[in-house]
């Protein structure tokens, strides 16, 4: 998608420091929760932009390289595995959000946030509903977090292959949790998730 096809999209403010906020890894049950801020350039926009879930893993890392070389700022955040087990996953996304935003150089002056909440910055913002579908900024910060989680998933799988990482990128498949009775949680599994649980209370 090009900028000017993303659905219009009311926002108040004008100025060149507004920054998309998205994150990946909500629904995992190994891993942390990763976020990422960009701050686009509007004299240079990127085309190709999308919610990251659409694309392929080939086309996001093609514009995980480019958004990296043109945006005018960007971040990647993550909270851990025992972090989100602390806070639960909800505020954990948050904290992750709020570490990528304040890394930001220079700083944010407005956010748009994937979602229905904002996540507690002292920036203004707003969250949007379907954002990485309805603003270039937001896409590419799905995108930032999806290949930085993925490569996560990727280094996890070699050093435990037999879990298969790299095929569901931690999420509940069927797969991921016959391995998770087979062999048991690793220190990267969230304690606090349901099926984790389970097999701990086992041992």
């Amino acid at each position: 998608m090009k900028a000017e096809d993303f659905p219009p999209l009311v926002v108040d403010y004008r100025g060149t420091r507004l920054a998309g906020v998205d994150e990946v890894g909500r629904g995992p049950l190994v891993g942390p929760v990763v976020a990422a801020a960009v701050m686009l350039d509007p004299a240079d926009p990127i085309d190709g932009l999308s919610d990251s879930k659409k694309l392929s893993a080939k086309r996001r890392e093609a514009l995980d390289v480019e958004i990296r070389s043109r945006a005018l700022a960007f971040a990647v955040a993550e909270a851990s595995p025992d972090e989100i087990d602390a806070l639960n996953i909800y505020h954990a996304t948050h904290l992750a959000m709020r570490r990528a935003i304040d890394a930001l150089s220079p700083a944010a002056e407005y956010l748009l946030v994937d979602g229905n909440r904002l996540p507690g910055h002292h920036v203004p913002g707003q969250a949007v509903v379907k954002g990485d579908a309805r603003h270039p900024a937001i896409a590419a910060a799905s995108i930032l977090a999806k290949v930085a989680r993925d490569a996560g998933m990727l280094a996890l799988d070699a050093r435990h292959p037999d879990y298969g990482f790299a095929r569901h990128k931690g999420y509940p498949t069927p797969e991921h949790l016959a391995a998770l009775t087979r062999l048991g949680a690793l220190p990267e599994h969230r304690r606090s998730f349901a099926p984790v649980k389970r097999q701990l209370a086992l041992f």
